[in-house]
């Protein structure tokens, strides 16, 4: 079961939700980046998709064919790059 990327709620949608759901909980679009297993804000254009167009309102509803809801909306990259570089070069 997937999570809203506004409220957190868990979603009844299904694996490919149309443009113009949106959560019950919060009224918030389901068919956003935020809400896509390919959303990455550490990869190029936010996105792990390669063909994917780019889509620069990531909380907006859009027309990208390669969405997929994800179990995790919204995830970030789980440590600073900084602090991964810091503890790669660690002796």
């Amino acid at each position: 079961m997937a999570n809203c990327f506004h409220c957190k709620k868990e979603l009844d949608a299904g694996a490919r939700p149309g443009r113009g759901e949106s959560c019950p909980k919060c009224g918030s679009n389901v068919k956003v980046c935020l809400n896509c297993r390919f959303y990455d804000s550490g990869a190029y254009n936010q996105c792990r998709e390669p063909s994917a167009e780019r889509v620069v309102e990531k909380d907006r509803a859009n027309f990208c064919e390669f969405f997929e809801l994800s179990n995790a909306p919204g995830k970030a990259p789980d440590k600073d790059p900084l602090a991964s570089l810091k503890d790669l070069f660690k002796q």
